[in-house]
């Protein structure tokens, strides 16, 4: 059994057991979470979403992913800009997909 829910605008398709990063979420390692905003599960398509559905994850870490490098330079002003970012993301453990 399979599904294809949203989570911060962005569509994931999972099984039972898969592991995902999300963005970051506001919730503790440890901790269950629901998302209603299931699109498919196996061949039932939703209109936008399928009603009484719903995919559970538990949250298995809070991070930050590699540091990446941004240099901005503008030819012949010698002028030459300077910046790193992180993103903080959310892991998570899909532990059970339910349809009612």
């Amino acid at each position: 059994m399979f599904a294809i829910f949203e989570v911060g605008s962005k569509q994931y398709k999972v099984q039972k057991g898969d592991v995902i990063y999300v963005e970051k979420l506001e919730n503790k390692e440890g901790d269950q979470v629901s998302f209603s905003t299931v699109l498919m599960v196996d061949s039932k398509i939703g209109t936008p979403y399928v009603s009484n559905a719903s995919v559970t994850c538990k949250v298995e870490k809070q991070g930050k992913q590699k540091k990446i490098h941004i240099i901005k330079h503008k030819r012949y002003t010698r002028s030459l800009k300077r910046q790193g970012h992180r993103q903080p993301y959310t892991k998570l453990t899909v532990t059970s997909i339910d349809l009612k």
